[in-house]
């Protein structure tokens, strides 16, 4: 089955949400049939991770547990850009290792 969009999702926290709505928004990842643009949900969450030895992690201490308040934010863009979209998560993320989720997406124009 063939299908032109993906929706992709992250974990970040609160704080780089609008630094990365700027950033994704510039390279047209947010933008939608050409007549709308910044399209993208956010969602609060609670986050949870125990760095590693070899892990230089953001937020706690390693060979702890850490839960703290994050957002999920997803969107749809069209496939041939999702790797730039990907990257440009990747620079604005804090984290070490992001979670980064891309999924195809069927739409019922595609129907």
């Amino acid at each position: 089955m063939e299908f032109s969009l993906v929706k992709i999702e992250t974990f970040i926290p609160e704080e780089y949400v609008n630094n990365l709505r700027e950033e994704l928004n510039k390279i047209d990842a947010l933008t939608v049939d050409g007549i709308y643009d910044y399209c993208m949900a956010v969602s609060k969450v609670k986050g949870s991770w125990r760095p590693l030895k070899d892990a230089n992690p953001f937020k706690g201490e390693r060979g702890e547990i850490c839960e703290v308040e994050e957002v999920k934010v997803e969107f749809t863009c069209k496939k041939e850009i999702y790797k730039k979209a990907v990257e440009t998560i990747k620079k604005v993320h804090p984290y070490e290792k992001p979670v980064i989720n891309v999924m195809p997406v069927i739409t019922i124009d595609e129907f």
